[in-house]
């Protein structure tokens, strides 16, 4: 009789027991940022997941666009976001002044500056009157976020020529497809320019490249992924399976045997005819390491240069912020 009374309740505890252990089993959901479509990784990956071989079975992703980096920070610090490809910028934003000092760099998106390869580009009017930076003194400069990449880096170049924000010049923000209407319609006096972007019949015809990024940076560790400590290390056996999957199909991507491949998949997501899209993952794009590997020591100065234009409080060590053993697990499994 006891065993009997006892039925319902073992009952309810096994069944208990078998639901936490199905929930256990669920992948875990990733979701991940990006701004570009073809220039930020999230939904390349997501458009050749056939690729990926732990997609559905230790995570799922999701791509998330955002206009620019600074509004991901939000988004990590409310845990409504797993993995934000941050800029150089952005990383000190969001440890210093939303205070996610658990963020760590797990892997590089791509870096400006590299040697032969593309750097985003500042372009003003053929006809504006603008022939070096110190004419842009009085303009009206735009970017895609203040306080982003590519703001920092232009603001950097500028006060190298004695300009000051505020003093010297107006920065605006606008979306990237918008830049050239900006400059065509002179509401803007100069605009920053990114792949594909910068290939606008607009640019071409109407303006001139003033300068790249470098002239503020020099080399740059650009774009991250990052992701809080606290998700790594509750997930981390999944997210080695991701970091795999990833470098899989990154790897593919730049493999120039697949171009044709990757222009069509890129030509669905920008509405643009494959033709066009001869520089992706070429030396005319920005370089991206084979490896997912990020240049700390490039990161690092540009931290610092962040610091030193007062968008965050101070310079800190960046490889105290950064996790690279899920790249190096998922390459171990690779080779």
């Amino acid at each position: 009789m006891r065993i009997l009374k006892a039925m319902p309740i073992l009952t309810t505890i096994l069944a208990a027991a078998f639901c936490t252990a199905a929930r256990g089993a669920e992948p875990v959901k990733i979701r991940m940022s990006y701004v570009v479509p073809v220039v930020n990784w999230a939904p390349m990956i997501v458009a050749k997941q056939d690729l990926a071989k732990h997609w559905g079975k230790s995570y799922v992703l999701e791509a998330i666009r955002f206009q620019g980096t600074p509004p991901m920070i939000t988004a990590l610090a409310s845990n409504e976001l797993e993995i934000a490809d941050l800029a150089y910028a952005t990383i000190g934003l969001a440890i210093q002044n939303a205070g996610i000092d658990d963020l760590r760099v797990i892997a590089d998106e791509f870096q400006d500056g590299a040697p032969g390869y593309f750097s985003n580009q500042f372009i003003v009017r053929k006809d504006g009157g603008v022939e070096k930076i110190e004419d842009l003194k009085g303009k009206v400069l735009a970017v895609n976020a203040i306080g982003s990449g590519l703001d920092i880096a232009m603001r950097a170049a500028l006060k190298k020529h004695g300009l000051e924000d505020k003093r010297d010049y107006t920065v605006i923000e606008a979306p990237f497809p918008a830049m050239a209407a900006l400059l065509h319609e002179k509401k803007a006096d100069m605009v920053a320019a990114v792949m594909p972007f910068a290939l606008s019949p607009v640019f071409k015809q109407e303006g001139k490249v003033l300068f790249d990024q470098t002239a503020g940076l020099g080399r740059s560790q650009f774009s991250n992924l990052t992701a809080r400590k606290a998700f790594i290390e509750k997930n981390r056996a999944a997210l080695v399976g991701f970091m795999e999957d990833v470098i899989r199909i990154e790897r593919w991507y730049l493999d120039p045997k697949n171009h044709d491949e990757v222009a069509k998949i890129a030509s669905q997501m920008l509405k643009v005819p494959p033709e066009r899209l001869g520089w992706l993952f070429t030396k005319q794009d920005s370089y991206r390491d084979p490896d997912a590997r990020p240049d700390l020591d490039a990161l690092q100065r540009n931290v610092n240069t962040t610091a030193e234009l007062g968008f965050i409080k101070s310079a800190f060590d960046v490889r105290k912020y950064s996790d690279l053993t899920l790249i190096d697990e998922a390459l171990k499994r690779l080779k």
